[in-house]
Parts: C-alpha cells; structure tokens; sequence
C-alpha cells in the first residue's frame, strides 16, 4: 500500500520575504511546516546573507518551479569598497585592503561594463557543481576548481547612491547572474576591491513587491488565529498565488470539456491552429469556459498538443488536516 503523505494537499506560490542569516532550505522547510503542506519546494536559493524575494511552491505547483529558476531576477546590493573577501560578500575573510580613490567618470564607466550581455566565471563559492560537488565545498577546503564562464545578461544596472566605502546599485539580470561577483569584478576595475554586504531579492519574473511576507509575518497570523479558534489555514492559504503564475507568460490553449479528459489521459490532442507559436514551444492549458488550469504542453510535428507536465486533479475531501 503506498504510503500516504504527511500533511495536507494544498497547491500554490507563496512570496516569501526571506530574512538574512537563514538558509533558503531552512525557510522552505518552515514554510512546509506552517502550512502544514504534504510537498513544497523553491525556485532558486538565496545565499543566507541575502533578504528578499524567495517564492515557495506548494503541492502541484512544484512541477513548475523551474520556469521560475529560470526567469529573470532583481536586486538592490550594497557593497563595501576598499576590501576584497574570499566569498566576495561579508561572510567570508578579509584577503586585501586597499584605499578607495577613483572619479566619479571611471565608476560610472565600469558600470556600463557590466551591462548587456557579457560571459561571467561563476564564483567560486557558489552551488555550482563540478564532478558532482558544489564549488561552494572545494572552496572552503582551499581547492580552486575549473570553472567556464557563462552568458549572462545585465538588462539594467542602475547607481543607487555612494555614502563614504558604500555603493549600492539596483540590478536587473537573467538567471544565473552571480551578484557578488558582478560586486568584485567591479571592485577590481575600480582598483580597490568590494565586496557584498547587503543584498536583497525584490523581484523574481513579475511577481509583486507588496505581495511577500515573512516568516515572522506567518508565525503571527498562525498565532492569532489559533488564539481566535480559527484554523490557520483560514487565513494563510489566501496569500497563495495560483501555481499558473509561475508559467503566466506562456500563450494560453483553451480545451473544451469534452476534448481534455484525453489530453489528462496523456494523449496529444487536436486544437485550432494559433498565430505566432514556434513548433515545441511551451503553452499553457486550460480547460473550459472558467479557463482551469491543468498544465503545459507543446505542439508536436503532427500539429497536435502533447502534454508535458499536467497537475493532478483532486478531489478537495481528499485533503488531509
């Protein structure tokens, strides 16, 4: 007999406002544990140093949290100038100090730099993995390992402020972009090394500002509702955001009722020609006049739609409490 998962069924994106000093597998695990979810996952850590925008995805919503991984990103950082650290962010130890004398000409000229499109080594301290292990764990053993270089792209880099050894800057870049050694190339072309000491994730493809809350924001609202006799769920599941968000800018293909008890089967279906769709492009489905959304697909050779990941469909009394 399989064994029934802990936790109740419960689908959605939470915006969770991630606090510095913990991991974003330790947020994610509270997350789980405050909403009582029976699976949950995240879209990309954050490294513990960083704040910011951190969506959790609950229940079916976890088949789709790579198409957040892989959107663009935003972030405001403050770095420190005049010294360069092993992890090119505070946690790590001071390897060179030197004095912070450039013009204002030349910081504005290193900036633009970095804008565009541009190949970055990836720091040496982050989770990429070689034979493996994450570089993160060769670093800290003093072994230096090949790294290659990867596109990325800088769609805005933009001065925030300069107060004294401190530059901060709000950055809009593509997956994978590294922040902290954004920060440290551009301390080096300034001749006087930085590293990160504030970074904050304000945005992840378009998702909302207002719309994140803290761990410290959910343990109140559980609390209240406990101390007024209402479930916690009550009040937590309406901060879900529908797990379609996170495939929103994919084009829509509306099935009929009476065709998509097919495609949930797994098998390609026939659908009107639309205007514009490349052949193997992502789309997402919905069904019915209300537009349900039950997954994505994309157009096979034939010029039928094949499903590709599809939610299951349950029965809300088989929730668990």
């Amino acid at each position: 007999m399989a064994r029934r998962p802990r936790g109740r069924f419960i689908d959605g994106i939470l915006l969770l406002d991630k606090d510095t000093g913990m991991s974003s597998n330790f947020a994610l695990q509270r997350v789980k544990r405050i909403f009582n979810a029976a699976k949950a996952g995240h879209t990309g850590a954050l490294d513990p140093l960083a704040t910011g925008m951190l969506p959790i995805c609950l229940g079916e919503a976890t088949k789709f949290s790579q198409h957040l991984l892989d959107a663009d990103k935003r972030y405001t950082v403050t770095a420190k100038l005049g010294e360069r650290t092993d992890t090119s962010d505070s946690d790590g130890e001071v390897v060179q100090t030197r004095p912070v004398n450039f013009s204002q000409e030349l910081l504005m000229e290193s900036l633009d730099y970095f804008r565009g499109e541009t190949m970055q080594v990836p720091s040496m301290y982050s989770a990429l993995k070689y034979q493996g292990q994450p570089l993160y764990k060769y670093a800290r053993e003093g072994i230096e390992v090949p790294r290659v270089a990867r596109p990325i792209n800088v769609f805005e880099l933009n001065f925030i402020g300069l107060e004294g050894d401190e530059l901060t800057l709000d950055i809009h870049c593509s997956k994978g972009t590294y922040i902290r050694t954004i920060t440290d190339d551009l301390g080096e072309m300034l001749g006087c090394g930085a590293h990160v000491i504030m970074l904050r994730r304000t945005q992840v493809a378009e998702y909302p500002y207002e719309r994140m809350v803290s761990l410290e924001q959910l343990n109140e609202m559980v609390a209240k509702a406990e101390a007024e006799e209402i479930e916690p769920k009550t009040v937590l599941d309406p901060l879900l955001l529908p797990m379609d968000t996170a495939v929103s800018k994919f084009k829509e293909i509306n099935l009929s009722d009476s065709v998509a008890p097919y495609l949930m089967n797994g098998n390609p279906v026939q659908v009107p020609v639309i205007d514009g769709l490349d052949d193997g492009e992502l789309v997402r489905i919905t069904i019915g006049d209300e537009h349900k959304f039950v997954g994505i697909g994309s157009m096979n050779d034939d010029g039928l739609l094949a499903p590709k990941r599809l939610i299951v469909v349950r029965d809300p009394s088989s929730e668990s409490n």
